[in-house]
């Protein structure tokens, strides 16, 4: 019936570790070094997209400082603009006030000089009106 031959039995397994070695060599090895340089690469990718997000990070950071700093650097500017210009209004008004108060000073010493002026007037011409009051008594 069956008979399990040797010889052919050992043929088969020298062919089998024959086909086994060519495949390693042929099929399989490339087949890993193929796989092993797509995980190296994708590794690296991976360390590059990394260092990309610390790189990004970074640059928001600076970008963030310089914001910062514009926006005390143009408040303080502000500051100094608004004091700048309270300071040269006050200083418009104190001139202001000043050329008021002497204008007032020479209007009131005008204003005196005409009351003496007037008062000189009237007393130099009191006999003229006792006259005209005498004549108007007297006709009444």
């Amino acid at each position: 019936m069956l008979d399990i031959n040797p010889i052919l039995l050992l043929v088969t397994f020298v062919v089998f570790l024959s086909l086994i070695a060519v495949l390693n060599s042929w099929l399989y090895n490339p087949l890993f070094s193929f796989m092993n340089k797509r995980d190296e690469d994708i590794k690296n990718d991976l360390d590059k997209v990394g260092s990309n997000d610390d790189e990004i990070n970074e640059l928001h950071s600076k970008a963030e400082s310089i914001i910062m700093n514009a926006k005390l650097e143009a408040s303080a500017l502000r500051e100094k603009v608004v004091a700048d210009a309270k300071e040269l209004a006050n200083s418009k008004l104190e001139a202001k006030r000043a050329e008021l108060a002497a204008e007032y000073a020479k209007f009131e010493q005008s204003l005196a000089e005409a009351e003496s002026q007037l008062t000189k007037d009237l007393t130099s011409q009191v006999p003229l009106f006792k006259k005209a009051v005498k004549a108007k008594f007297s006709q009444i």
